[in-house]
This record gives structure tokens, C-alpha cells and sequence, in this order.
């Protein structure tokens, strides 16, 4: 039997239809950076790691009696992460503190010529100690914290290596007084350890922290 011309199939009623949902991805959790730091945010742009929001902490960073290098840049990491974290929960907090020390001595921040002169003149043609502090919060509220250590050795340097290294201003708010991504790279003679741990960031220990932890650093989107 053939059926009927222009005979037409009625749709089905709104209540007959079944519209399957369009599955949506998890969102990816922020990221957040408790630095101010330019160098640190482009080392981690360097991994293709851009946070979401860059929230400085302000803490007091006096040094402890009796306290060791490395143990202050461990502490004052903790500290900048545990001040920060409250203001973001659920998300991803990185912070970090790099301390430059001479044996047991912990050289801080340049903040005008005569700290740049003086920690250059301790530095000159001995070997030092970078140590940062890197902390990682988790959305779930855990830490995760390492420190790591990177050894430099300057050459000798002279009065007017020292002089004109100050004309560059590149030394302003580094720790022990030079910046080895600039021209104080000439100073180095030898590195053993983590290049970028130097800068600001190790960014080996901070990629494996970050992927450890359930964060994808080569996923840009959910």
C-alpha cells in the first residue's frame, strides 16, 4: 500500500521531547600569584603559566634570632601564603621568598647604593647560597611548601666593576644587591643548581608542585 501524498509526520508534542544536556567542563581552578615580583611572573609565563590574579602579600620580613637563610625563606614563603590564602578560597595560591646568604648571614633587599656596594664587596670572588621558599595552597586549603638551594660563585670584582654596576640600577630590590639575569650575569663564574631559582623561581620544583597537586600546566583552558 502506498502511502498518501503530502501527508506530513506531526512533531512531536513538548512534553514527548527529550532534550539530552550539553555536558559542560569542570571550570579550571584560579590561580593566584602572592607576588609583586615582575621577574616571577615571567618565569612562570616562561611555562605558559599566566595567574589569574597577582595579590602581594604584606608581611613583616624581619629576620629571627638566631634564624638560618634557609630556614627564613622557607618561613616567609608559609607566611606570605597563609596571609593570602584567606582572601581566595578554592583556588590555587603560589608564593615565594628568595634570600641571599653569605655562610650563615642573610643578605636582604638592596634599597640604595651603599646595601648594593656592600653586599657586592661580601660577594665578590666567594661562593653564596640562593634559597627560595615556594608554597603552594591547593583549593582543598593544603600546603605544600619546598625550599631550594642554588649555589653561585662570583669573580673577584674590583672598585669599578662595583661602581659601574651600581650606575645600572639593576640591583634596586634584589636580594644581595644584583639581578643575575642582567648584566651581573658577568660577575658568575660558576652556578650549580637551579638557574631560575637565581632569578626568583625555580620553575622545575614549581612545575612539579603545580602538576602534583592537580594543577595542568600545559591545559591553558578546561
Amino acid at each position: 500500500m502506498v502511502a498518501p501524498k503530502d501527508v506530513r509526520i506531526a512533531a512531536p508534542s513538548t512534553a514527548e521531547r527529550h532534550v539530552s544536556p550539553v555536558p559542560t567542563a569542570p571550570q579550571k581552578p584560579l590561580l593566584i600569584l602572592a607576588s609583586a615580583s615582575p621577574r616571577r611572573l615571567d618565569l612562570l609565563k616562561q611555562i605558559g603559566v599566566t595567574p589569574d590574579l597577582i595579590d602581594p602579600a604584606d608581611i613583616d620580613e624581619q629576620i629571627l634570632d638566631g634564624e638560618q637563610p634557609k630556614d627564613l625563606a622557607a618561613r616567609l614563603s608559609r607566611e606570605k601564603a597563609v596571609a593570602v590564602a584567606k582572601r581566595h578560597p578554592g583556588a590555587f595560591l603560589l608564593s615565594a621568598d628568595t634570600v641571599v646568604a653569605v655562610g650563615r648571614r642573610s643578605l636582604g633587599k638592596a634599597e640604595n647604593p651603599d646595601d648594593a656596594r656592600l653586599f657586592l664587596k661580601l660577594l665578590s670572588g666567594r661562593r653564596h647560597q640562593v634559597h627560595t621558599g615556594i608554597t603552594l595552597v591547593t583549593p582543598t586549603g593544603q600546603f605544600r611548601s619546598r625550599t631550594i638551594s642554588t649555589g653561585v660563585v662570583f669573580k673577584p670584582l674590583d672598585t669599578h666593576e662595583i661602581s659601574a654596576y651600581l650606575e645600572t640600577e639593576e640591583w634596586r630590590g634584589k636580594a644581595g644587591g644584583y639581578a643575575i639575569q642582567g648584566k651581573a650575569a658577568v660577575f658568575v663564574r660558576q652556578l650549580q643548581g637551579s638557574y631560575s631559582n637565581v632569578v626568583g623561581l625555580p620553575l622545575f620544583d614549581v612545575s612539579n608542585l603545580l602538576i602534583g597537586n592537580g594543577y595542568d600546566i600545559w591545559t591553558t583552558s578546561p
